[in-house]
């Protein structure tokens, strides 16, 4: 058995198969029981997001993949195509890669870590985790902190609802202590709240021309949420101070003159204002306003982009950190893997060594002289600690070079062949 990890992810599978193989939370401890009860898996550990589905198992692989099949009642030929199969150092750094977001869809994103601490953290209370997997994520946790700390892998926004919040962060020390008003409901909208709510404002209100479906995004939220129509943006304009408008409309909703009468019943206090329309929904004279911080699309996707570039630039630095780490654990690995065979060497020598001292300890009471004892003493456990490697060497002759190479090097010996 063997360190191996079996998965797809969005860059291997669409979501129409994706979905197929995912894991339910409630369902994943059985799973996971389900999966170590056989022979053939000793440790396992189940990742299920909504862009990977990962078994991290020391185990054999084709076992791994028929179960899975089994388990979501599929044909295994379906989703073979789909699956990629690691063996112990690629899933390695499969794993130190997954953690540190260079294997996301969102290159850097944090959310991942979370995820994965939160399947180990599954595995260890059904105790499907033991030595090797236990080792190899505690060292994953702790390559994904060195990685981020020593790297800007997820410092930069790399999309516009990310970008939103860290510019309005730049503004107003904390999202939390701020009103937020969106303007529409669509998607980017949508996505854009999303990311607000996870700051959790103090009010958000979603603006748009049918009530219904501005209550239906405040619902979504599940945060301090309330609907208005957009007739009234006049009247409620000057209770925000950040306003993000997205909508289908031909014409600027929002005019500079709106805008200053909000400034003024604002007591000129600062105001954020997102414009994500094409055609704009704000007028761009608005601009020119004081205490007013208007941004475009245009103007954001410059700084997604620039966020991207810089990004990608950090995980090439990331790699690097990744390759080594990964050097380092394999390395730990292989010396583990020795430690068995260690201590049946020192055993053997052990053995040995009392066999030798109870035959001296007998001719001393015999009467023998303590030179005499000492003697055969020497001779005997010399005997018996060359004996193994003498019968290697001689059945080993002219045709296992490595082993007689091997047998040099732990004695430190020159041989005829090295002449």
């Amino acid at each position: 058995m063997q360190l191996t990890a079996v998965g797809l992810n969005h860059q291997t599978a669409p979501l129409s198969i994706r979905e197929k193989l995912a894991f339910a939370a409630a369902g994943l401890p059985d799973a996971l029981r389900a999966l170590a009860a056989g022979p053939a898996v000793k440790e396992a550990v189940i990742l299920s997001t909504c862009n990977r589905t990962e078994l991290y198992c020391v185990g054999d692989a084709e076992h791994i993949i028929r179960w899975l099949a089994d388990y979501h009642r599929l044909d295994i030929e379906e989703i073979r195509p789909y699956l990629y199969t690691l063996g112990c150092s690629d899933t390695i750094r499969h794993a130190f890669r997954v953690a540190c977001g260079l294997d996301s869809m969102v290159l850097g994103e944090p959310q991942i870590l979370g995820q994965i601490k939160d399947a180990v953290r599954v595995a260890q209370e059904q105790q499907t985790m033991d030595t090797w997997l236990n080792a190899l994520f505690q060292k994953t946790f702790a390559v994904a902190k060195e990685v981020r700390t020593g790297t800007a892998v997820g410092e930069n926004s790399v999309s516009m609802a990310a970008a939103s919040v860290k510019m309005t962060e730049q503004i107003f020390p904390s999202v939390g202590d701020l009103n937020v008003l969106f303007i529409g409901a669509g998607e980017m909208i949508e996505l854009v709240a999303t990311y607000f709510a996870a700051k959790t404002p103090r009010l958000i209100t979603v603006a748009n021309r049918t009530l219904p479906r501005a209550q239906e995004l405040c619902e979504k939220l599940g945060v301090n949420a309330e609907p208005r129509l957009l007739a009234e943006l006049p009247e409620i304009l000057h209770e925000y101070d950040v306003v993000v408008s997205s909508t289908a409309s031909q014409l600027p909703i929002v005019g500079k003159g709106m805008v200053e009468r909000a400034l003024k019943q604002r007591h000129h206090m600062p105001v954020f204002m997102l414009d994500l329309a094409v055609p704009r929904d704000i007028e761009a004279e608005v601009e020119d306003l004081n205490d007013v911080y208007l941004y475009s699309v245009d103007d954001i996707a410059n700084i997604v982009q620039t966020g991207r570039q810089a990004r990608q630039k950090a995980a090439a630095e990331a790699e690097m950190m990744v390759e080594q780490k990964v050097a380092e654990f394999v390395e730990w690995q292989r010396s583990r893997q020795s430690v068995p065979l260690i201590r049946a060497l020192r055993d053997e020598g052990e053995r040995a060594r009392r066999q030798v001292l109870e035959n001296a300890m007998k001719q001393l009471a015999k009467g023998s002289t303590p030179e005499e004892v000492l003697e055969r003493l020497s001779v005997q456990l010399t005997n018996k600690l060359l004996h193994s490697p003498t019968r290697t060497l001689n059945k080993a002759g002219t045709q296992n070079q490595n082993l007689v190479d091997a047998v040099a090097q732990i004695y430190d010996l020159e041989h005829p062949g090295n002449g």
